[in-house]
């Protein structure tokens, strides 16, 4: 009776462990984490301006979603402008994302600051992202980016 506990727990936790992004068409209206709302949501485009002199700032911040972690739906990417990308991540692993939010727009409240990363967490998310492997070796120096932690999502488009 122990074993059949023992294989019934096993199986249990090795589901639970097999995380997957939730499911969901990310339709316009749709909230992840903290309700959001539109008002006073800055074009993602400003973020890097608002930083002169600061590290972190609070943001409200609208654009459109790149990305999104395959593994679990636990980060994101936003296109900032031509050349820049925001990496973002959920408060506290608080609440993920569907992959079908890829491609949307989306209103973002959280926190952004600027970070270096390392090469092996670049190779870490590129390997989430289901990236080439050639594109994955090609990650060869740290980069410096804008990263938000976000509270709350809401899909405006």
């Amino acid at each position: 009776m122990k074993k059949i506990i023992l294989v019934f727990l096993t199986v249990f936790f090795a589901n639970l462990a097999i995380a997957q992004p939730p499911s969901g068409n990310a339709n316009v209206g749709d909230t992840y984490g903290a309700k959001v709302d539109r008002m006073n949501a800055i074009p993602v485009n400003e973020l890097p301006a608002m930083f002169k002199g600061k590290d972190t700032i609070a943001a409200k911040v609208m654009g459109k979603v790149l990305d999104v972690c395959s593994s679990k739906g636990c980060w994101l990417t936003m296109q900032v402008n031509d050349s820049t990308k925001a990496f973002v991540k959920m408060k506290g692993y608080a609440f993920f994302v569907p992959s079908a939010l890829s491609g949307k727009t989306v209103v973002l409240d959280g926190i952004a600051f600027t970070k270096t990363t390392s090469v092996a967490e670049l190779k870490h998310y590129a390997e989430d992202a289901k990236k080439p492997q050639q594109e994955i070796d090609a990650i060869t120096a740290p980069k410096k980016e804008i990263r938000l932690l976000a509270n709350g999502i809401v899909v405006v488009q």
